[in-house]
């Protein structure tokens, strides 16, 4: 870490704010947090004090639970008044969750990126009660191990809709260059990508806030995967041009709010970290791939620890858009198993 004056990450509050309970960041400006039931156990949400109302930023899984805890964050820290906008970073579950809810129940505009709003009313419509014959050819091409595929392939598959809330129709869309005021501050439009397709992040005009969703996070990387609906795809070359983009934007002051963890200072040098630590990852995955693997032989060089049953999924997805990255940049070569695994070499 860098240890110039001013430059260190900071970390202004040290625990987070209670189910139910939130801590005002800034003025008119609510850090509060929702439950996750897996490994990253949590979710952060916001909301900005509009007068009249407030703007909710993301809105945790869609679940009786969750809506308790929101109802009880309306009735308290909310002090009753009514949200009146619930704005969405990007499509992912966690963020996306209970926005159907917000418009449905309480009368709340949903105001996201195009993308965001597609995905999310597409995926919640696609319904699947068996594995598609697709999804199952995807995890077999990354290497997927074969008792972790058999045990998915007993088991009804994860569904969108199973934890987002039927959204209808209606939004406002939010696009790169545009000026969004919430809060009594304006803020800059910036999207990024990788991560989420068109993910929004803001950028306050008016003091040093950033709202930084799941594009930057404070002591972890964003998961950056590949699925079967673009199996093809390379999210991390979008998350690299995204990082090198918002860097310029980055100051020390900037206080970063991010979809987890805890908010920070210090912005400048998670950045180049960010950028840093997929650099040396793609590094070390190259010297790993002096012989032929499968992206499921990758974990080592890419993760640097044991990676357990609740992790592999995602541990898969991302090893896919590491190789993925690679193939693309024409570094390595790739051959087929007679087990439909892609098996990926160096060049040279």
């Amino acid at each position: 870490m860098d240890r110039t004056p001013g430059l260190a990450m900071r970390y202004p509050w040290d625990e987070p704010p209670a189910h139910g309970s939130a801590i005002e960041v800034a003025e008119g400006v609510l850090w509060m947090r929702l439950p996750l039931p897996m490994k990253l156990d949590h979710v952060n949400v916001y909301a900005l004090d509009d007068g009249d109302g407030w703007t909710v930023i993301d809105t945790g899984f869609s679940s009786k639970k969750t809506r308790a805890i929101w109802q009880a964050l309306i009735d308290g820290p909310l002090a009753g008044k009514p949200v009146r906008r619930v704005v969405v970073t990007h499509h992912h579950p966690d963020h996306m969750g209970n926005a159907g809810w917000f418009q449905s129940e309480l009368g709340a505009e949903l105001v996201t990126t195009r993308t965001a709003w597609l995905f999310s009313r597409m995926l919640t419509l696609d319904v699947q009660e068996s594995w598609p014959e697709e999804t199952l050819d995807y995890y077999r091409s990354a290497g997927m191990a074969p008792e972790v595929l058999a045990k998915r392939m007993a088991e009804r598959p994860f569904n969108f809709a199973d934890m987002v809330y039927p959204m209808p129709l209606g939004f406002a869309r939010i696009k790169q260059g545009d000026v969004f005021r919430m809060g009594g501050r304006d803020w800059d439009v910036h999207m990024g990508n990788g991560h989420a397709p068109e993910h929004a992040t803001f950028w306050s005009r008016d003091d040093n806030l950033v709202i930084t969703g799941d594009q930057i996070l404070s002591s972890i990387s964003p998961n950056i995967g590949v699925y079967a609906t673009e199996p093809m795809a390379d999210p991390l070359a979008d998350w690299l041009e995204t990082c090198e983009r918002l860097a310029p934007l980055a100051r020390p002051e900037h206080l970063a709010l991010g979809g987890h963890k805890l908010p920070f200072t210090g912005l400048p040098i998670r950045m180049r970290q960010l950028i840093d630590n997929h650099h040396g990852a793609l590094k070390r995955l190259r010297d790993h791939l002096d012989t032929p693997k499968a992206a499921s032989d990758c974990f080592a060089p890419l993760f640097k620890r044991t990676i357990g049953e609740g992790e592999y999924g995602l541990a898969l997805v991302e090893a896919v858009a590491h190789v993925n990255h690679l193939y693309h940049t024409g570094e390595v070569t790739r051959t087929r198993r007679a087990d439909g695994a892609w098996l990926y070499q160096r060049k040279g």
